[in-house]
C-alpha cells in the first residue's frame, strides 16, 4: 500500500514543487487591499454622501456613478492574478430625478444607511436580512446582491468590510481542521458528511491539513456520490469543496483561503461542456461582475482534471452516454474561445475546439456508462498518478 501511495502522489509531488517556485511572485502581485478600518469604511460612505448634499446645495440633483461591472473594456488580464477591473473604468449613474432610475437610486441610498450603522455598531447583517428590512423597496433578493457588490466596487472594499454576509451554498470535506473567528472548530474530515463552507472566510484562522491537493466539483450530485465512495479515504489526504454549479463568493474566497494557506494543487472537476468550463474559468480567472475583487477571489495556478473532451475519445464512452451540443452551447464556447485569458491556455483551447469539431458533451456521470465505479476508483487515480491534468 505504501508504494502505491508514493506512485500515486510522486507526479502531485513535482507539481507542487514547480508552484512553489512561483509561489513568491504570485502572492506579492495578488496581494490586494485588505479589509479597512471602521472609520476608513464609515469615512469612505461620508465622502459619497457629501458629494450628494454639495449638488443639493447647488440646486442640482444628486447623482451616483458606479463602475461599470459588465463591460469587458474595462476589464483587463493578467496571467498572475486574472480578470480585474481597470483604475479607469467607464460608469453608470443613477439619478435621482430620472423615472427609470429613481427606484434604484432610494434603493442605493437605502443600502448605504445600514452598512454605515452595522460598520458603526460593529456588527454584521446578510444580504437576506437587508431585502427583509424592506421588501418593498428593494423588490427582488436579487437587486440587493447587485447593490451591494456595486457599493463594494464604488468604494473599492471587499465585501466583508461592509460588514454584509451571504449564505454559503458550497461544502467541503476531507483532510482539514480550521477554527472560525467565533471559537467554533470545524473538522471537515468526518466520512460520509461534508461542512459547509464558513460564510466568514476572512474570520478562518489555525488551518491544519496534510492534504495533498484540493479538488473542487462542480456539481452537488458528483461531491455526493465522491463522499459516498470514500474518495478522500481512498486518495487519503486530499480535500474536496463544491461550490454546487456557478460559485457564491464564499467558495472562491474558500479555495483562495486554501491556496494562499498550504500552496498545494488545485484542481477542478468539471463537466465536459461549455457551461462546466465557465464555472472551472471563474475559479481560475475570476469573473466579469467581480473582476474588482480579483485578488482574493482567483487561483491562477488551478488546473482542468477532468472531464476533457478528449478523455471521451480516449475511454471510448458509449456514443448514447453523449450529449448533442446545442445552439446555445456552440454560442457559449465560440464567447468562451474570445476570452482574453485562453490564449495563455493552448492546452484548453486544443480541448474547446475538440469539442467544437465533435459536437458533443458529456456528464461526469456519463462515465458510469463504462463502470459503475469508473470516476472513484479507476479515471481519477490514474489522471492524479500519472499527471492527466491541463
Amino acid at each position: 500500500m505504501g508504494s502505491r501511495f508514493t506512485e500515486l502522489f510522486s507526479e502531485m509531488d513535482t507539481l507542487r514543487a514547480e508552484l512553489l517556485k512561483k509561489v513568491e511572485v504570485i502572492t506579492d502581485c495578488q496581494r490586494g487591499e485588505e479589509g479597512i478600518s471602521p472609520r476608513e469604511m464609515l469615512n469612505r460612505i461620508e465622502n459619497v454622501i457629501l458629494g450628494l448634499v454639495t449638488s443639493l446645495s447647488k440646486d442640482e440633483a444628486p447623482v451616483l456613478a458606479l463602475p461599470n461591472r459588465s463591460n469587458w473594456d474595462n476589464i483587463s488580464f493578467d496571467r498572475s492574478i486574472g480578470l480585474q477591473m481597470n483604475l479607469e473604468s467607464s460608469v453608470t449613474t443613477v439619478r435621482s430625478d430620472c423615472r427609470s432610475s429613481v427606484d434604484k437610486f432610494a434603493q442605493i441610498m437605502k443600502i448605504f444607511l445600514v452598512i454605515y450603522k452595522l460598520v458603526q455598531s460593529n456588527s454584521y447583517a446578510t444580504k437576506r436580512d437587508i431585502y427583509y428590512n424592506n421588501t418593498q423597496l428593494f423588490g427582488s433578493q436579487r437587486n440587493v446582491d447587485s447593490i451591494v457588490d456595486d457599493i463594494s466596487c464604488m468604494l473599492k472594499v471587499p465585501r466583508r468590510s461592509l460588514h454584509v454576509l451571504a449564505t454559503s451554498k458550497g461544502l467541503i470535506s476531507g483532510d482539514l481542521c480550521y477554527m472560525e473567528e467565533d471559537g467554533t472548530r470545524i473538522d471537515c474530515s468526518s466520512g460520509t458528511a461534508a461542512a459547509a463552507v464558513s460564510s466568514n472566510i476572512a474570520g478562518i484562522r489555525n488551518i491544519v491539513s496534510s492534504a495533498k491537493f484540493v479538488m473542487i466539483v462542480e456539481k452537488d450530485a458528483t461531491f455526493q456520490r465522491l463522499l459516498d465512495d470514500n474518495f478522500c479515504t481512498k486518495l487519503f489526504p486530499c480535500i474536496m469543496i463544491t461550490g454546487k454549479g456557478v460559485p457564491d463568493v464564499d467558495s472562491r474566497l474558500m479555495v483562495r483561503k486554501l491556496w494562499d494557506t498550504l500552496h498545494i494543487p488545485t484542481f477542478v472537476l468539471v463537466d465536459a461542456d461549455p457551461h462546466g468550463i465557465e464555472i472551472m474559468c471563474i475559479y481560475k480567472y475570476g469573473s466579469l461582475s467581480m473582476s474588482f475583487e480579483a485578488h482574493s477571489l482567483s487561483v491562477p495556478s488551478v488546473m482542468w482534471l477532468g472531464l476533457l473532451p478528449s478523455d471521451l475519445q480516449r475511454l471510448q464512452v458509449p456514443q448514447e452516454a453523449l450529449i448533442p451540443l446545442t445552439k446555445r452551447d456552440e454560442s457559449k464556447l465560440i464567447s468562451l474561445l474570445q476570452r482574453p485569458y485562453l490564449t495563455s491556455q493552448p492546452d484548453w483551447q486544443k480541448e474547446m475546439e475538440l469539442m467544437q469539431q465533435s459536437k458533443v458533451k458529456a456528464e461526469i456521470q456519463s462515465l458510469a456508462a463504462i463502470a459503475p465505479d469508473f470516476l472513484t476508483n479507476i479515471y481519477l487515480p490514474n489522471k492524479l498518478r500519472y499527471g492527466g491534468w491541463v
